[in-house]
């Protein structure tokens, strides 16, 4: 946030800080779904993760280095 308001105030810097905001929120909620997940597994092990969770896990992660290459350069 320091970085994309460091000239300003202004709406691209804005966006791309709530941008990255929600990104990382939903990055934390599919990491508790997935330790939740975890902590209730039975004897058999955990369940395997869901494709759909897994992939947004990744892309979750590649929008958040994105983001954090754009607020860089």
């Amino acid at each position: 946030m320091k970085t994309a308001l460091h000239g300003g105030r202004s709406v691209a810097g804005l966006l791309a800080c709530a941008l990255c905001c929600a990104l990382w929120l939903g990055f934390l909620a599919l990491a508790h779904h997935r330790i939740r997940t975890l902590s209730t597994a039975g004897p058999g092990g955990p369940a395997a993760l869901a494709p759909r969770h897994a992939t947004a896990a990744a892309l979750c992660t590649v929008a958040l280095a994105v983001c954090a290459l754009a607020l860089v350069f």
